[in-house]
């Protein structure tokens, strides 16, 4: 590991103490096998004046929710050194009191909570305090002769702390540790906490930084000369098989998840090695990952939903043996180890599924690294639970937004490049949903990345490429929910005996065997989703077609008939398939205002009359039709198929 100090970088932070705390913070987010997601912490010492000129002494220290990788000069909380002196020497503290009193010795009200960790970093007699979970040091560690290790690899430069649990307790063994000790007089330059993390510490912010650089390679490098490397192998696709995994994880988590398949070579060569599914789960790098992760992945053996239920009911016993008045968390997986196939992580958005994954990365390098060398043997499953359970670690999962009505699903729109399909694939979006859409418009990526999502340039006429797209939605993210079926075409307005044959036949290639191919190839997927819902998108012109629109009104007449169809046939399966029948829809890219004035005119209204001239004597716009497709998609309609719904505003010829 190198040192990623810059002096030119370093400058533009400012030449404040905190303003190089917060460049040095950033050089250790950057680097994943230091710290993931949150993980980590560190601090620097000032005096300043406060508001009525008095001199204060003051430790900011990192702020809860803040990550390292990101962190700016707020999210450091500045509390009252003479505070956090007089917490760590009284005999006890809850973790309640701790946090408030923390809170109410900090000199600005608004900054972020304090780490839990903050009396920890005061009574450490340095100005500069950093710490992380270095994977080296894990994997250094995490084995019945981790302290033999330690004294190894760095003598008596460090000070050796035995697990116990973080926050209070922590700080008060550290205090009886270093108690009447002169760690400068003798070389004290960091402390290794055993199955948790470094610290290093300095009255430099660069040397504290490179210390710990410094400490981390010389872990690496003890690690490397005893001979651990990582096992690759190549992998073998099953998507059909993931997305039945990711289903039957949903159903115990009782959300919907997103899916995410590491198949490198090296996350399936570590799958795929003898004995994973013993050293693979006994537990996390450090305690703090088990918020993410829970205390163990699952193991995948051949029948996928007994895995599952085996993983579930163990978790449950595992729950038994160490509650004492909690009440349980869910039992599904957040990752599981899967041979032949790699690293399956799951989470309730993509980005949670992404954190979970980065970490699962890490801790198979970790694990089979600390395997290899001698035997990975992490904190007992007690002290897991003591983590997992503590409250001030769920409180920081607590703190996350309301779940949306779609969160976790995945939807597959096409024809969303604009007007209609565009305001549903955003609906859906906003309720939660992860959105692929397909288009033949080259623009469909950019057009998707607005909301979120991705978007696959797709001519929906041709069958290879429909079922690339739709392996890899799966490949993605682990399976599909939502099916919408809007793209179509409104050819020229031509009377039957003037019509061109070519017309006819490219409007209904389009407006209906592009949907049946699709409904062929998406089906398999979507019988393995979550409270799945194919929905078509019709028009009004199935009940009240107009001259010189045969081939449209036919082939929407077509796709009501082919929806009524798969009603029929997944109806067994749960699977609910309904059609929306829009009309009058002007704000797309059809109805330009020359075409709405020639319509208007033609009607004798004017624009405004035109576009409200239906029974309510409302606008219909593309948003209503996104929301009522969303809502369609959504538990408001758990129980309806077949269903075929206006949008329309009241249309006489209809009703």
């Amino acid at each position: 590991m190198h040192s990623l100090w810059n002096d030119t970088e370093a400058a533009t932070f400012g030449t404040d103490l905190l303003g190089q705390r917060v460049y040095t913070s950033r050089l250790l987010g950057r680097n994943p096998a230091l710290v993931l997601h949150g993980g980590g912490n560190t601090s620097v010492k000032v005096t300043e004046k406060d508001y009525f000129g008095d001199s204060v002494d003051l430790c900011y220290v990192k702020g809860s929710g803040w990550d390292l990788a990101t962190i700016e000069r707020e999210g450091f909380s500045p509390v009252r050194m003479e505070a956090l002196i007089k917490m760590s020497k009284l005999a006890t503290m809850s973790d309640e009191d701790m946090v408030l009193q923390q809170r109410a010795a900090m000199t600005n009200p608004n900054a972020p909570a304090a780490s839990i960790e903050a009396i920890l970093h005061a009574i450490l007699p340095f100005k500069f305090v950093d710490h992380s979970h270095a994977n080296s040091i894990s994997a250094l560690t995490c084995a019945a002769d981790g302290e033999a290790r330690v004294k190894e690899v760095y003598g008596s430069r460090v000070i050796i702390v035995p697990y116990v649990m973080p926050g209070f307790i922590l700080a008060k063994t550290i205090a009886e540790l270093i108690a009447g000790r002169d760690l400068r007089a003798e070389g004290i330059q960091g402390m290794v906490l055993l199955k948790h993390g470094l610290f290093t510490f300095d009255d430099d912010a660069r040397k504290s930084y490179e210390l710990h650089i410094e400490m981390v390679t010389m872990a690496e490098e003890y690690l490397a000369k005893k001979g651990g490397k990582s096992a690759s192998a190549e992998a073998s696709e099953d998507l059909m098989s993931l997305a039945k995994l990711r289903q039957t994880v949903s159903k115990t988590r009782g959300f919907p998840q997103i899916a995410r398949l590491n198949s490198s070579p090296e996350a399936v060569g570590y799958a795929n090695l003898p004995n994973v599914a013993d050293f693979g789960t006994r537990g996390p790098l450090t305690p703090d990952h088990s918020i993410r992760t829970k205390r163990a992945p699952a193991f995948i053996g051949e029948d996928l939903e007994a895995s599952v239920l085996k993983y579930a009911d163990d978790y449950a016993t595992y729950f038994q043996r160490h509650a004492n008045g909690q009440t349980m968390l869910d039992a599904a997986p957040r990752f599981a180890i899967w041979p032949g196939k790699g690293i399956v992580s799951f989470g309730d958005t993509l980005k949670d599924a992404k954190i979970v994954a980065d970490i699962a990365e890490s801790t198979a390098a970790t694990v089979q690294l600390g395997e290899a060398v001698g035997g990975w043997e992490p904190l007992p499953e007690k002290d897991i639970f003591e983590i997992e359970y503590w409250d001030l670690e769920q409180a920081k999962l607590r703190k996350g937004p309301a779940r949306k009505v779609h969160q976790g699903k995945v939807a597959l729109v096409t024809g969303c490049a604009a007007g209609i399909g565009f305001a549903i694939a955003e609906s859906l979006a906003e309720q939660g949903a992860q959105v692929v859409g397909l288009d033949i418009d080259k623009e469909i990526p950019d057009i998707m990345k607005k909301i979120g999502g991705i978007g696959i340039v797709v001519n929906l006429t041709e069958d290879q490429p429909v079922q690339d797209a739709i392996d890899f939605t799966v490949r993605e993210f682990g399976g599909i929910d939502i099916v919408v079926s809007n793209a179509g075409i409104f050819p020229k307005n031509d009377h039957l005996d003037a019509m061109a044959q070519s017309d006819w036949d490219r409007t209904i290639m389009i407006n209906l065997t592009s949907h049946q191919k699709l409904m062929n190839k998406v089906i398999p997927f979507v019988k393995q989703g979550i409270d799945a819902s194919i929905i078509f998108v019709g028009s009004r012109n199935f009940k009240a077609p107009g001259p010189g629109a045969s081939a449209y009104s036919c082939s929407k007449a077509a796709l009501t008939q082919l929806c009524r169809v798969a009603a029929l046939e997944l109806a067994p399966h749960t699977i609910r398939v309904n059609i929306v029948h829009p009309d009058a829809v002007f704000d797309t890219k059809l109805w330009t205002p020359e075409a709405l004035q020639k319509s208007a005119t033609r009607y004798g209204m004017t624009v405004e009359e035109y576009k409200t001239k239906n029974l309510m004597k409302v606008e219909i716009k593309s948003k209503d039709i996104g929301n009522m497709v969303s809502a369609m998609a959504s538990p408001l309609f758990a129980k309806v198929t077949g269903a075929q719904i206006p949008v329309d505003g009241g249309n006489d010829r209809v009703i």
